[in-house]
């Protein structure tokens, strides 16, 4: 069984034996080991020790993406101003995000950003192959 949002929320609240073995597929993964990712979960846990879990299925990390994408947005646009704000956040990027870098696709308003594999492993969801930079493919503004 294959799902898009096995995660280790979906983990917490399910008993083991259910899960167990089951592969999911998206972004972010606690066991993803970039360097960066492993620092975010870091100081996520020493904040928040009981919980919630950090979690893509939990909209944590499209939260936080989204969030640093318009920040990067910002400063570039040097004001709030919705239309320039707007225009660089068309190519805006983050080299470091959970699960790795990621970047606008200009045209779509949509994230290229890289995706996992993983397999549910005792109550953990061991990453078993990094997919690497995923297009959204998702049809440009404008067009159906």
């Amino acid at each position: 069984v294959v799902t898009t949002y096995f995660d280790e929320k979906l983990a917490a609240a399910l008993p083991s034996e259910h899960i167990e073995g089951l592969y999911g597929c998206i972004d972010y993964y606690q066991t993803v080991s970039d360097p960066f990712s492993k620092e975010l979960l870091g100081r996520y846990n020493a904040r928040f020790p009981e919980g919630p879990h950090f979690s893509a299925g939990s909209g944590s990390t499209g939260m936080y993406r989204g969030l640093k994408l318009w920040e990067a947005a910002v400063t570039e646009a040097g004001s709030l101003d919705q239309a320039a704000v707007v225009a660089a956040l068309d190519h805006a990027k983050l080299a470091e995000s959970p699960g790795g870098p990621v970047e606008m696709v200009p045209g779509q308003h949509h994230v290229r950003m890289n995706m996992y594999i993983a397999r549910s492993e005792s109550g953990t969801f061991k990453v078993l192959k990094n997919l690497g930079y995923i297009d959204p493919n998702e049809c440009e503004v404008g067009r159906a």
